[in-house]
């Protein structure tokens, strides 16, 4: 064994170890619509700066979204009910009172200058009506200027130790910040030493939490530089941490009470699980039995691998602490499939392999080739969309943040077990006498149906490239004619809805109570319910004479009264801001492909891709559009995952169509093109397949609760297999040949 191949399995090993240790002792931690969680209603009131309306309620929505993110808590529901009212729904939250009082804090950050000490007196009074009268952190009042600063202007906090073991607030300052500390710390600084009016005082929701003095080696009117302060105080760790997620988050515009906390069971019926389970279980074998029929010996090693996938990338999700939802687990399931991709690059690199190198071959030396032709491209694929997750983190938020960071996981593994595990157990079996003496068994001896075909027939798919393109042109009139005539039918994640609270004098279960609402035709409903009898329905608006149908059902499941406690309109759960950063990210990351697939091919080349691309994603909402089916959050995933799919296929078609072009055989681009893209056709069908079979069982056996996400998903892939040969490379021959590039050489 060499050197080499023993670090591999050392490394192989240590990572499964890990994985197993973790799914022995994590439990995973299930979102609202499988295990439920706590609900908090919190309703707004009038402030010193701003009064309660929808637009204050809105704002101060986005601050406590972001302090719900701070908080670690992830798929968390928020929604605005009526104008004053915020429902939070918190999945698997251990210690609902600590949520809610830090969530629920004005969090009003101010920095003002002390004027002086003031009387000891309860009822003392200002002696300007701009300045306050407040008792420091240790109990004497203090006489307060306006404020010169505010929570606006900090850029950063972070809850540190001193250094002596002591808990601080890290303060940075930005746009004007700096300079207004500087300001504020200069004139304090013109106090003598231990005067009051030395100090500046740091008010948090009318509460002084510090007023340090500034230091007597501090200049009248020199002030403090930098842009950076602490906030010192006899703070324990989880009060450092609590402010420091304050500051971060934001100061709420109004106030907030708590009105109401209650524990709401899951969304979904146990039912609805098992039946997704169930389909994922028998998808997942169905990919597996097709890898192991098309590569025999080398596809039960990828079985293998993919099954340590499964593992590594489940188990570094628990140790994130993911929220695991129930279209998040079936995007899991779908990773596997989509991982067996590099699997699939490498055995069809070795076949090549294997059949060029005629008596000399031997299938050890075959898998080795595959694996060294198969980098390039696997390199280039992974890095696209590991930009791609990496910026959807860090200017996404919510969901979309969420993605970024099981896309990142996904990827990780999946290069891990490709390249590492897959070539632990493949080396030594293709090197076994065994497997020499029955080549036919390890699976990269024969060519593939798929490839004997195209050898065969050799069609001339980028001869017709004004063909391929005229038709994509068709296919997106049509999809834009469906978005235009039929319109979107969009989730109430982004439109917002009404949302009726019952109460039923017979407590109805939670599937009862889904069966009621569904037969009433609201099938697309969010149904909670509470152990007291209270059902809450949530939907797109709907009329009074569904509503009505709604409280008939219910009481005729239960066999008891209902009657209607609460009716209100709600906002959208992705509010502007999460749509907002979304629609940044996802153009702050198309553009980084496209800067990375130019240098990496040529800039005519990312165009390509990225057109391509933007041709699947309107093809995909126009089918959906005519089809009526519901745009919401779980659509949005799916929408993703496509867009990460799409550019990947032509990816690896590009990486082919560049070996073909740096051989400088003296052919036309287009003859290497058309080449690039037949020879990529077996790895993109069995890819493509492994992952229509997991989706074809949730489609057909996940149930209403994963149809759309399995047809939405079905329909991409199907698209960007499609457009990856029949659009992107037909573009790249079409604009190489407009610039005179390479499509002029032969």
């Amino acid at each position: 064994m060499s050197r080499a191949t023993a670090v591999r399995a050392v490394l192989a090993l240590v990572v499964l170890a890990v994985s197993g240790w973790l799914l022995a002792t994590r439990t995973p931690q299930l979102g609202l619509d499988l295990r439920g969680g706590t609900q908090i209603v919190l309703e707004t009131r009038d402030g010193e700066f701003a009064r309660a309306n929808a637009v204050t309620t809105d704002e101060a929505l986005e601050v406590l979204r972001r302090r719900v993110d701070e908080l670690g808590v992830t798929e968390p529901t928020l929604a605005r009910s009526g104008e004053r009212r915020i429902i939070v729904e918190l999945p698997g939250v251990t210690d609902p009172a600590e949520a809610v009082r830090v969530i629920g804090r004005t969090a009003q950050l101010t920095f003002h200058p002390v004027l002086g000490a003031a009387e000891a007196s309860p009822a003392a009074e200002p002696r300007d009506p701009a300045e306050l009268v407040l008792p420091s952190e240790d109990g004497r009042p203090l006489r307060l200027g306006p404020a010169a600063l505010s929570g606006q202007q900090v850029g950063g906090a972070d809850a540190v130790l001193d250094q002596f073991g002591g808990w601080q607030v890290s303060l940075d300052f930005r746009g004007d910040g700096g300079g207004a500390w500087q300001q504020l710390t200069g004139r304090a600084a013109c106090a003598p030493v231990g005067d009051p009016a030395r100090r500046v005082a740091i008010v948090l929701d009318r509460e002084v939490i510090s007023s340090p003095q500034v230091d007597g080696d501090v200049s009248c009117r020199a002030g403090i530089a930098g842009g950076r302060t602490q906030i010192t105080g006899s703070f324990t760790e989880a009060q450092a941490k609590d402010l420091a997620l304050l500051v971060r988050a934001g100061g709420l515009p109004v106030p907030v009470d708590t009105i109401e906390q209650r524990t709401v069971g899951p969304t979904l019926g146990r039912a609805a699980i098992e039946a997704s389970a169930t389909a994922a279980v028998l998808g997942t074998i169905a990919m597996l039995l097709f890898i192991v029929g098309v590569y025999r010996l080398a596809g039960g090693v990828a079985a293998v691998a993919l099954i340590g996938y499964g593992l590594v990338s489940y188990a570094a999700l628990l140790a994130l602490g993911a929220t695991l939802t129930l279209p998040g687990l079936a995007g899991f399931v779908l990773a596997i499939g989509m991982a067996l991709d590099a699997n699939v690059l490498i055995f069809e690199r070795a076949r090549e392999e294997y059949a060029a190198r005629g008596a000399r071959r031997s299938l050890r030396t075959a898998l080795r080739g595959g694996f060294r032709n198969a980098w390039s491209a696997i390199a280039d694929s992974n890095i696209t969309t590991l930009l791609a997750a990496g910026l959807l983190f860090f200017l996404a938020s919510g969901p979309v943040r969420g993605f970024g960071v099981t896309l990142t996981i996904g990827v990780l593994a999946s290069m891990f077990t490709a390249l590492v595990l897959t070539r632990v157990l493949a080396s030594p079996l293709m090197g076994s006498r065994w497997a020499q003496r029955r080549p036919g068994w390890s699976g990269l001896a024969g060519t593939g149906w798929v490839r004997r075909k195209l050898s065969e027939r050799n069609p001339d798919i980028m001869g017709r490239r004004r063909a391929w393109l005229a038709l994509a042109g068709v296919a997106t009139a049509f999809a834009l004619a469906g978005i235009g005539v039929r319109g979107l039918d969009v989730g109430v994640e982004f439109t917002g809805g009404r949302s009726v609270e019952y109460a039923a004098a017979v407590p109805l279960s939670a599937d009862t109570a889904r069966a009621a609402v569904t037969s009433a035709g609201l099938d697309r409903a969010v149904v909670n319910t509470s152990g007291d009898g209270t059902i809450n329905v949530r939907a797109g608006a709907f009329g009074e004479d569904v509503e009505a149908d709604i409280r008939s059902a219910l009481t005729r499941a239960g066999g008891g009264e209902v009657q209607r406690l609460r009716d209100e309109r709600i906002g959208p759960t992705l509010g502007a801001e999460l749509r907002r950063n979304a629609v940044i990210a996802v153009g702050v990351v198309l553009a980084a492909q496209l800067a990375y697939l130019a240098i990496r091919f040529r800039w005519q080349w990312g165009a390509a891709a990225v057109l391509a691309m933007f041709h699947d994603v309107v093809l995909l909402v126009g089918v959906f559009a005519w089809l009526g089916r519901p745009v919401d959050g779980v659509f949005l995933a799916a929408l993703l995952t496509v867009i990460g799919y799409s550019v990947n296929d032509s990816v690896v078609i590009f990486d082919r169509m560049r070996e073909l072009v740096r051989a400088k055989s003296g052919r036309p681009f287009a003859e290497l093109a058309n080449s690039g893209s037949l020879q990529t056709v077996p790895r993109t069908v069995n890819t493509g397949l492994g992952a229509i079979f997991i989706l074809t069982a949730l489609a057909v056996l996940g149930g209403d609760s994963l149809f759309d996400f399995a047809l939405a998903l079905l329909i991409g892939i199907t698209v960007g297999t499609y457009s990856s040969v029949f659009l992107a490379a037909p573009m790249t021959v079409m604009f190489e040949s407009r610039r005179g590039g390479l499509a002029a050489r032969g």
